[in-house]
């Protein structure tokens, strides 16, 4: 019973910061990725790390948006991290694969039992900075990483538009 509980404040916030991020890329201007190159990155790296950390195993990640790893001094100026896009994907591509791995996160949540929570990890390696977290902690870990970088990508639409993107205090209630 209370797993349920848990698993359902979860998705409740989780599902919330997902559209919020799907929000503030779909009120972007259609040609904003190609114009305003940190807003790219950090929109694209939002999408394919949340998607990474719902990865479980992590070494069968798959993006539906690829990359190349790039050493630091072969990474564009405005990028976010090693991990580059092969090409600016459009604000379409972006929003669909967010949705796609919305409900990837919904069905891990809905799916967890007791034993899991407590017993499957996020495990990267066993090198030094790889992670190593129990399910539930990776999936808060995300769920803050996500909304880190939505609040970011808020700031831009607002310096650059005044453009004030709605607060979701739960799933599904921006429409």
């Amino acid at each position: 019973m209370m797993t349920d509980k848990i698993k359902e404040s979860l998705w409740r916030q989780f599902g919330a910061c997902i559209d919020m991020l799907i929000n503030v890329i779909s009120n972007c201007p259609d040609n904003y990725l190609n114009t305003n190159k940190r807003f790219y990155y950090l929109a694209y790296h939002s999408a394919i790390f949340l998607d990474y950390y719902l990865s479980i195993p992590p070494k069968d990640f798959s993006p539906q948006l690829t990359f190349t790893i790039k050493d630091k001094d072969q990474r564009p100026p405005d990028s976010i991290g090693d991990m580059i896009p092969d090409k600016v994907y459009s604000k379409q591509q972006l929003i669909d694969y967010l949705k796609n791995t919305r409900l990837k996160c919904k069905k891990i949540i809905d799916a967890l039992t007791d034993n899991e929570i407590v017993n499957i990890r996020f495990t990267e390696g066993n090198q030094e900075g790889d992670m190593d977290y129990p399910i539930l902690e990776i999936l808060l870990y995300n769920l803050r990483h996500t909304q880190h970088h939505t609040g970011q990508l808020n700031l831009i639409m607002r310096q650059d538009f005044n453009k004030h993107m709605e607060w979701a205090f739960r799933v599904d209630e921006l429409k």
